[in-house]
């Protein structure tokens, strides 16, 4: 047999490897049946990426294990008889706990009993999310949907149905049990170990981003109040505008102002949740429709349940965010308006000036000839006076000379070649002004 051609090193894209590989990351934990599996869902506002991985860490120390490399968003690993799994998400981080046991006593021993109690409450609050579940053999299971809620859920109404197009069964009450947690029961009619995992995480993410949408409700049903007022003090605004005098109007804008000021403030704080929560909703869509659920006859499937108690919801925050844009809208458009009326006065007022300007820049010019007029008067005077002496000093000199004579033909002469000067040095000024 030939031995393979050695061909050249392919020239890479510098982040090939890095994409690549993103489709590869986070991968579902396998899980056998019969199992048991604990989940928390909590959000890292408090925890830096840094003291995570410490945390987890230290998990590994305790189980003498390597740990985690630095800078990675998540890891797995076996830890004593459990199956550790930590990611890092944008907004929360997860911790999924897979032991293998059999269900002798569900919900009472766990997969995070197998963890040390105080690693545990080192965990960062804000959880979001806390599960435990258990995955049976379907035979396991009492037959009827009564009977699994009587069993392992407290009597409560279950929300469930076949999962994987029938190839296993899943139950749970979306509620908060007594120890903090919410219960999910799987039975396996046919499920391998990776498609068992992936719909006990998708169950998971299910509900965590459930939780996750649901942060913006309170959020949306807080900021409605102030809604209210803005649109109040808004439709005052515009209707005082009308009616406005020249010398309200830059109140009226101020006051514009300071509540286009609060609704972009609203905005700042709102717009985050709202596009978070509706991302987040269409994740949850998603887990959803990849659980490929057949209804039990009497049991909730998941799609109902989620569509009846989340998807009002969401409609509630974009309902707010809608309103919330469209006010800024308004705050915006009026604003302009009375900004408009405000600029269409200070151009008023400063035609006005300009024209008071102008009419004081006449006069100016009227007293200016006046004064013109004065000037060639003082300096015909003056130079008439010193053709005056300058004819008695010919005259004292021996030349025959009519000094008043003289003088008075100076006078017009002297006057005319005055008022030319004075008139050709005002015009090269205009000249040069203009």
């Amino acid at each position: 047999m030939n031995a393979p051609l050695a061909l050249p090193r392919l020239n890479d894209h510098p982040q090939r490897r890095q994409l690549n590989d993103e489709a590869h990351a986070r991968p579902y934990e396998p899980l056998a049946t019969p199992a048991c599996a604990s989940y928390l869902a909590y959000l890292h506002r408090n925890a830096s990426h840094e003291q995570e991985l410490w945390l987890i860490g230290e998990l590994c120390a305790w189980g003498n294990v390597p740990a985690p490399p630095a800078g990675c968003l998540h890891w797995s690993t076996v830890v004593g008889d459990v199956r550790i799994k930590w990611a890092r998400h944008t907004e929360f981080s997860s911790l999924t706990v897979i032991a293998e046991r059999s269900a002798e006593a569900p919900f009472v021993q766990t997969a995070l009993t197998a963890l040390p109690p105080d690693w545990l409450a080192q965990l960062p609050g804000n959880v979001l999310h806390a599960a435990h579940a258990w995955l049976l053999p379907e035979l396991d299971l009492p037959g009827e949907a009564d009977a699994v809620s009587a069993q392992y859920f407290e009597g409560h109404e279950l929300i469930g149905a076949r999962i994987g197009d029938g190839a296993g069964v899943a139950y749970t009450d979306f509620r908060i049990h007594a120890d903090g947690y919410t219960r999910y029961v799987l039975g396996n009619a046919g499920m391998g170990a990776r498609q068992a995992g992936r719909m006990l995480q998708r169950l998971f993410e299910l509900d965590t981003y459930r939780m996750l949408a649901f942060l913006a409700l309170p959020l949306a049903k807080s900021i409605s109040p102030e809604l209210s007022d803005a649109d109040r003090e808004l439709a005052e605004l515009t209707g005082a505008m009308s009616n406005a005098r020249e010398e309200d109007e830059p109140a009226l804008l101020n006051r514009l102002t300071q509540l286009a000021a609060r609704i972009e403030s609203a905005l700042s704080k709102t717009d985050f949740r709202f596009s978070a929560a509706h991302a987040y909703y269409e994740i949850v869509q998603r887990r959803v429709a990849e659980l490929r659920e057949v209804r039990i006859q009497g049991v909730q499937p998941f799609l109902e349940f989620v569509e009846r108690r989340l998807s009002p919801a969401m409609d509630t925050c974009e309902s707010v965010a809608r309103r919330q844009r469209v006010l800024a809208t308004r705050v915006a458009r009026a604003s302009s308006l009375l900004r408009t009326r405000v600029e269409i006065t200070h151009e008023r007022q400063n035609q006005q000036l300009l024209a008071s300007m102008d009419k004081r820049a006449r006069l100016q010019l009227r007293l200016q000839e006046t004064v013109e007029g004065l000037s060639v008067a003082a300096i015909t005077y003056y130079a008439v006076g010193l053709v005056g002496y300058g004819a008695k000093g010919i005259k004292s000199a021996g030349v025959a000379l009519n000094v008043e004579l003289v003088t008075a033909l100076a006078i017009p002469l002297v006057a005319l070649t005055v008022a030319w000067g004075l008139r050709r040095m005002r015009r090269v000024l205009a000249a040069h002004a203009d």
